[in-house]
This record gives C-alpha cells, structure tokens and sequence, in this order.
C-alpha cells in the first residue's frame, strides 16, 4: 500500500497558493483514479484522529493507497504523516511519496526523485525530522517565477498563482500525475 502525501495549508484563505501545490496534485491524482474502472475511490474525508483529509484508493477489497492532505499547516506536517505512517505500518523507502512546491525548481517543471528536498522547505523538513529519514520518493513541483528574488521566498509561496499560472499549473500537474501512475502505483 503507498502513502501519497501532499503538502499544504488547510482553509480557504490559502486556495490557490503556491504553497498548496500538493493539494491539488492529490485533487488531480483522485480525480484520474476515479476515471479508471478497476480502482474504487472514496470521498475525501476529515479524520481527526491522523490530523489530515484522507481518500482511500481501492483495486477490490484491497487498498493500493492512501491520498494525505495534511490539516497540521504546512511546518507542522510531519505530525500528521508520522501518526498515518504507524498506523498503516507504512515503509517509507518503498511506499511513502512526498508531493510539494518546490522553490528550488523554475515554474512548469517538476521532477520525481528519491531522497532529494528542498532547502529550506520547512513542511518538507518537519516530515524528515517526523519519520527520521529522508529515504522516500518525492514529486517536487517548481514554483519559482519570481522575476526578481525582492519578494521573500516565505512570502511568495504564499502568494496565488495568477490566472496565466494556473493554466501552466493545470498542465504540470497533469504531466506529473501520469508520471507518477506509470512510474511508481501502476
């Protein structure tokens, strides 16, 4: 069984922001699930108990994974991903991927790598520090688009992606869906 956990921050005010990416890769990882007939998918559903929103993939009877949308906001992430990985017996190394925006990486890009973080990315550090190990796959997803590095990176992730953005986003996200399913679950 895979853990998939994307990273973000709960609530409206933080929709749409940069630092949310990992939400809407997952968004878009149950949506493809959902098209595909041998998988049953369930609602996303708040469990108290893990701190996160959770949708379970199923091939029959048996789940293949589990989508995390951790609730913890994003630099208390590894709490959340720490209680799953135990209940779930989960082994990192081979069935735990890490989906988040990633500074380190120009906008439009992304890439699937194992054991390779951001610097500085404090919701991608509280997941190490949380499991300790940073021996798991990660779905870096590209933010940078700054023309000019004045704006802070803590502020930009922050910051909505505009209009134009989105539809660039739209596309990643696509593109690394299908990466994901061919290369790791399928």
């Amino acid at each position: 069984m895979k853990l998939i956990t994307g990273l973000g921050n709960p609530g409206t005010k933080y929709k749409k922001t940069r630092h949310n990416t990992g939400f809407v890769f997952l968004d878009a990882l149950r949506e493809e699930f959902l098209f595909q007939k041998e998988y049953t998918v369930t609602e996303w559903e708040e469990e108290k108990t893990f701190m996160s929103e959770l949708s379970f993939v199923k091939k029959g009877s048996k789940i293949i994974a589990i989508l995390q949308k951790p609730l913890t906001y994003m630099n208390n992430s590894g709490q959340a991903v720490a209680k799953i990985v135990k209940k779930y017996d989960i082994q990192t190394q081979e069935d735990f991927i890490l989906v988040h925006d990633d500074l380190d990486l120009d906008f439009g890009k992304y890439k699937l790598q194992y054991g390779k973080a951001p610097q500085g990315h404090n919701g991608v550090k509280d997941v190490e520090e949380r499991l300790k190990t940073k021996d798991f796959s990660r779905l870096r997803i590209g933010i940078e688009s700054r023309i000019s590095k004045c704006i802070p990176g803590e502020d930009f992730v922050l910051m909505k992606f505009t209009e134009d953005e989105l539809l660039v986003l739209d596309e990643v996200i696509e593109d690394s869906v299908k990466t994901l399913l061919s290369e790791i679950l399928l």
